[in-house]
């Protein structure tokens, strides 16, 4: 008994070929969620730091911004 073989039409491989775009789009809207929930707690980290080291520091608020505008863009 011979066995027929059956072909796939274009319109079933455009089917797939969506759900397998549909899935990976998933994914990467998953994984870039995770990279800004983690890029926002870093920003929020660093924001504390900068926060104590002023707060810790001798020199008055007034100094401690114009060093900062001084010296922005500068690099």
């Amino acid at each position: 008994m011979a066995r027929t073989r059956r072909t796939i039409t274009i319109d079933e491989k455009i089917a797939e070929q969506k759900q397998i775009v549909s899935r990976a789009k998933a994914k990467y809207e998953s994984s870039l969620k995770v990279l800004n929930d983690l890029m926002k707690k870093r920003d929020e980290q660093r924001t504390k730091e900068i926060l104590e080291a002023i707060t810790s520091s001798e020199h008055t608020y007034d100094e401690i911004l114009d060093f900062i505008k001084s010296h922005a863009g500068k690099e």
